[in-house]
């Protein structure tokens, strides 16, 4: 992790920062090995129940990409194959963290960080936050892996609509298109980003885990397994399913342990 990526820990939910705010937290190399590392944390630690992204400064989730970048290290497909392997990695950290992932959007979210919002499950943004994916006007293009997380989860037609049209749209366009869950006052996005986090983690943690799971593979057309169609029970061999319904049966709260 780098000083560029760093993480806040409260309790059970750790919120993982992009800290350039002086460049609008631009996606670059340094950003992709932070997060990379961030969410490899988070992903091995046990006691989580909940993980929050955002940007630093409150004026951008993340801007774009780098665009200074290009004339040294994108500047051909060989080069661009080499960054990808950086950008790919931290995707796929972000996208297969088993712990919940909260997106607080605060002003711009485009290009890359559309990409990486569009990783997590649940995005709340602000009411003047703004979003797109504008690479047409750079002659750029989005590789197959770039472009599966938004096609898997939102569907061919918005992400046709976002990458050809190419506009940079508002949060009531992004709530129309289903890529935002919630859109709060700008003032109230961090404080209903922790709050959603805080309901996520108070539930049963393994539950939301194998929901996570369960959820992103039924996206996979490939018939489940015998061994997959058995884990959707072993939930009831579990120490946190005894604690919950039976406080729930004497109206109590329930304290889940993750075991």
């Amino acid at each position: 992790m780098t000083n560029a990526v760093y993480i806040d820990r409260d309790d059970t939910i750790a919120t993982v920062v992009i800290n350039q705010p002086e460049r609008r937290n631009a996606m670059n190399l340094t950003i992709f090995s932070g997060l990379l590392s961030a969410f490899q944390e988070c992903h091995e630690d046990p006691a989580l129940r909940c993980v929050i992204l955002r940007g630093a400064g409150g004026k951008a989730f993340s801007a774009g990409a780098d665009i200074s970048e290009f004339e040294t290290v994108r500047n051909s497909a060989a080069q661009a194959r080499e960054y990808a392997k950086t950008f790919h990695a931290a995707a796929d950290a972000v996208g297969n963290c088993r712990h919940p992932v909260v997106a607080q959007i605060e002003g711009a979210c485009v290009g890359g960080g559309l990409a990486m919002a569009s990783l997590c499950d649940i995005r709340i943004c602000g009411t003047s936050s703004r979003f797109g994916v504008p690479v047409k006007r750079l002659g750029l293009v989005e590789a197959h892996a770039e472009l599966a997380p938004l096609v898997k989860k939102f569907g061919p037609n918005i992400a046709l609509e976002i990458l050809l049209i190419g506009d940079v749209f508002g949060a009531d366009d992004a709530m129309r298109l289903g890529f935002v869950n919630r859109i709060v006052p700008d003032a109230n996005v961090a404080t209903a980003s922790m709050d959603v986090a805080q309901k996520i983690a108070a539930g049963a943690p393994l539950s939301a885990r194998w929901h996570k799971k369960f959820i992103y593979r039924l996206l996979d057309p490939t018939p489940l397994s015998d061994a997959e169609i058995e884990e959707g029970f072993a939930c009831f061999d579990t120490e946190d399913f005894q604690t919950g319904y039976k406080a729930f049966l004497e109206k109590s709260e329930p304290v889940f342990q993750g075991r």
